[in-house]
Order: structure tokens, then sequence, then C-alpha cells
């Protein structure tokens, strides 16, 4: 592994502080059904620098964020939506929070990469949703 990918491979992140407690909770509840995504979002909601979501940086990964990413296994840029479960719709595009690349976009900005954990990624761009 190249260095400057092995630096990328858990940049700092930022959640939103009300995301970032949801997350922690959804990730517990699933913690039997699905135990290695559950590790991931709990280790990334702990680690995270929590903000508002009035001071939030608009260029990061929030729930409801419309996300355009490249996934270096294939190189081809992809765009979803982030979603929690029930709202999940990968034939139009809405991945769940507890799928590993949801798990992965979660709190990185744009131009970010991560290894994660058996795949490279990086924000190409980022569009917040808007508060209904």
């Amino acid at each position: 592994m190249s260095k400057t990918r092995k630096a990328a491979s858990r940049p700092p992140i930022d959640m939103i502080d009300s995301e970032a407690e949801r997350l922690a909770g959804l990730a517990l509840s699933v913690a039997r059904r699905f135990p290695a995504v559950s590790a991931l979002l709990l280790r990334e909601t702990e680690r995270a620098r929590l903000h508002s979501a009035a001071a939030i940086s608009p260029d990061t990964v929030t729930m409801g964020s419309t996300v355009e990413f490249v996934d270096d296994s294939n190189g081809k840029p992809r765009t979803v939506t982030l979603v929690y479960p029930p709202d999940a719709d990968i034939a139009r595009g809405r991945i769940s929070i507890l799928t590993p690349v949801g798990a992965a976009l979660i709190g990185l900005r744009t131009g970010q990469s991560i290894l994660w954990p058996d795949r490279y990624l990086t924000v190409l761009g980022v569009q917040r949703a808007v508060p209904s």
C-alpha cells in the first residue's frame, strides 16, 4: 500500500452531533445482525469531530446528502444519497448508512479518500439535503 493510501485510510471526519448520537444508537441496535458494519460505524461516530447542523461545512457528507464518489476498484464515479435503513432503495440510488459504502462516506468532505475496509473511496462532491 502506498504512503498516500495509508495516510488516507482514516482521514479526519466531521458529523452533526445529533446525527452521530442517532447513528451510534442505530449501530448498537444492529450489532448482532450486522456486527462488522456496526463496529465500523460505531468507530466512526466515536472518532468524529462533532458540530451543530448550522456549523458543519456544506461539503461534508451528512445523512440525506447526495454524494458523488469514485471507487478505485473500478474507477467509475457513482452518485448516491445516504439514508437511514427504512428509506434505502438501491434502484433510486438511496443507500443505507448500514452498508459498508454508506458507513464509509459519512463525515467525509469533498476531496477526501478512505480505505474502507476493502475498497478505496474518494468523495468528488457533496450536495447537502435541504431541511424539510
